[in-house]
């Protein structure tokens, strides 16, 4: 716990998730010390769990608690906490999701006065009732739900970072029944993840049971936390989405792991890493040497993405603005910006898409400005085997020299099979679907091939691996559920494909790139307003005209979607992030109170919120 206060290793830990894995090696060399980590981690659940029952103004003496205790490490951590708040007065009941508990936890548990509820007819858990018939095993369970919706708060501790895929069993039943099932929260976006959920207060021991602990998946029942108090380090299931949102506020646990020259799973994207991103003027500068950005953006139907996203380029820091389009976003632009260059010309970095009509909209055969993104796009396309095929010929090598791109919206389904990787792709989840469907499914020709490639898809996405072959024949393969509740695979899939940087929009974004995770949660939900993903386009052309040197593609592109959201919370004057930075318990700081909700936006006020949100970064 010396390392609290340390700036640097502050920094590290509050921004990086580590696999379950990797985590378990970090403990390793503690644990062969005799370092007790498990007493450790149930203090602070105890003490947590103590605060949370205080700020409700709740003494612990008038305080009814429901520990839901699996069998491993995790029910042992919930079990030594909770004795210690059964030693101070509360009333606390240890449900038992399995056939066994926590030997030492358990005895101490007894100890202190509290109460065991066996829900598994084969458990043998010393001194409780068991070989129950099926129908006690059903009273027995419906009383456990009876009695956490009675209590004041919950602590979860029936699994921990060794699960994998959807909880089965009894945790299942448990978490089907006081909780959501492959949902995410649906309740209001305060600051502080303050929740406006009444009793009982859930308090998550390392991670939310049912989370997919490694891909911030939900893969199926799960039990939303308000407070998870995690041990040692992140795991990446507390800062992706959607697992992140039932995490509530987020407490961390510092055990001194070697975190130095361990790489993490996920980076969070925050001020300093955002700064590396943007190229200060110098003093010889001109204004091409600030990085021109490129637009073929709007359209006769939708023009105001024109205007959007070259405000928005003009404002994020380049030196000039290019656009290409129609006469009527020809004129609003130059309205809106008179500083824009209209035609042809060179450029550092294209955006292209946003406000364009997709393939299947009405009249999207004669829209100049496909017939424009695709003749440009086609010099980006690259062989799938450029990797092993040293003679590959000159116009796929030339792909890789063209300036960084920015493909948004409507020119998606123009992406060819494969882009080098300053491609940029900028989908939501539905955009997202679309795409990998496209992708996966290609020109195929017999009902065979379209079954093993949408099994192959769906177990990719979904893990739906149970579902017939033939019945993926008649139905799409993902769709943006389906990419909602395991957002990070559909990155990586999509990444796979087509070899482009990925951004995949979201309360918490993420960037996927071929080494690296990336998410970036700064902007509150005031963001969620039509014009919001003009304004990012044209922000990540800006940034990747200007890409300094030894910054990758993906890093830019991080950089960009944090700035994004700190334009809108300064722009909305909001507290409230999709991604709120976790407490290190035991530091100097304390969790703020009373934060602000803030106030609507429109996209027009985040594009005049960047510079304020660039001087913030590089202050």
């Amino acid at each position: 716990m010396e390392y609290a206060d340390d700036v640097d290793r502050r920094e590290l830990l509050l921004h990086s998730a580590y696999d379950a894995q990797t985590v378990r090696d970090m403990e390793r060399p503690l644990l062969d010390k005799g370092i007790p980590l498990m007493r450790m981690a149930a203090q602070a659940v105890a003490h947590t769990a103590a605060g949370m029952l205080d700020d409700e103004d709740l003494a612990l003496e008038d305080s009814s608690i429901v520990l839901l205790a699996g069998a491993g490490d995790n029910g042992g951590d919930g079990l030594f906490a909770a004795a210690a708040l059964a030693q101070e007065g509360a009333a606390v009941t240890a449900v038992a999701v399995g056939k066994s508990l926590h030997e030492a936890g358990f005895a101490e548990f007894v100890r202190a006065g509290g109460k065991v509820l066996v829900l598994d007819p084969a458990a043998e858990i010393p001194g409780c009732a068991s070989g129950f018939s099926a129908g006690e095993a059903g009273e027995r369970l419906q009383a456990a739900v009876a009695l956490i919706n009675k209590s004041h708060l919950v602590i979860d501790a029936m699994t921990g970072i060794g699960i994998q895929g959807a909880l089965r069993g009894i945790p299942a039943a448990l978490a089907t029944a006081v909780g959501l099932d492959g949902e995410v929260p649906n309740e209001p976006a305060l600051p502080g993840r303050e929740s406006s959920r009444d009793y009982p207060l859930v308090l998550a021991v390392d991670t939310p049971s049912g989370v997919g602990v490694d891909d911030g998946s939900l893969p199926g029942p799960y039990l939303p936390a308000n407070v998870t108090v995690t041990f040692g380090a992140m795991k990446p299931c507390a800062v992706l989405p959607p697992a992140t949102f039932g995490c509530g506020r987020i407490q961390l646990v510092d055990f001194g792991f070697i975190i130095d020259d361990i790489d993490p799973a996920v980076e969070v994207v925050d001020h300093l890493f955002a700064s590396d991103a943007i190229r200060l003027p110098h003093v010889e500068d001109s204004k091409y040497a600030r990085g021109v950005v490129g637009l073929v953006t709007g359209s006769q139907r939708y023009p105001g993405a024109a205007v959007l996203t070259a405000r928005a380029a003009a404002r994020a820091n380049t030196g000039m603005v290019r656009y290409l389009g129609p006469e009527r976003a020809q004129s609003m632009v130059l309205a809106a910006l008179p500083e824009a260059v209209l035609g042809k010309g060179h450029v550092q970095s294209w955006v292209v898409g946003s406000g364009i009509p997709t393939a299947d909209a009405e009249g999207a055969d004669s829209d100049l400005q496909r017939e424009t993104i695709a003749a440009l796009l086609k010099h980006y396309s690259v062989k799938a085997s450029d990797a092993e095929d040293a003679a590959a010929d000159a116009e796929s090598d030339a792909a890789y020299d063209m300036p960084a791109l920015v493909v948004d919206a409507g020119a998606l389904d123009l992406l060819p099979d494969r882009v080098p990787g300053q491609v940029v792709i900028t989908p939501h989840a539905g955009e997202m679907a679309a795409l990998l469907n496209r992708l996966e499914h290609g020109p195929l020709s017999t009902e065979a091939e379209v079954a093993a490639t949408s099994d192959a898809a769906t177990d990719n996405v979904t893990a739906k691996a149970d579902e017939p072959a033939d019945t993926a024949v008649a139905q799409e393969s993902y769709t943006s559920k389906d990419v909602m509740l395991h957002p990070l695979s559909a990155a990586q899939r999509a990444h796979e494909l087509t070899g482009a940087t990925v951004l995949l929009k979201g309360a918490v974004t993420i960037v996927v790139d071929e080494d690296h995770v990336y998410v970036s949660g700064s902007a509150p939900a005031w963001l969620a307003t039509a014009g919001a993903g003009d304004v990012l386009a044209g922000l990540l052309g800006a940034l990747l005209a200007q890409q300094p040197n030894g910054i990758t593609t993906a890093e830019t592109v991080a950089a960009a979607a944090y700035l994004h959201g700190a334009a809108a919370a300064i722009a909305s004057e909001s507290e409230q992030h999709g991604w709120q930075e976790p407490e290190l318990i035991g530091g100097r700081e304390h969790r703020q109170q009373f934060l602000t909700l803030g106030h609507p936006i429109v996209a027009s006020d985040v594009i005049r919120a960047i510079p304020d949100a660039i001087a913030d970064v590089i202050a």
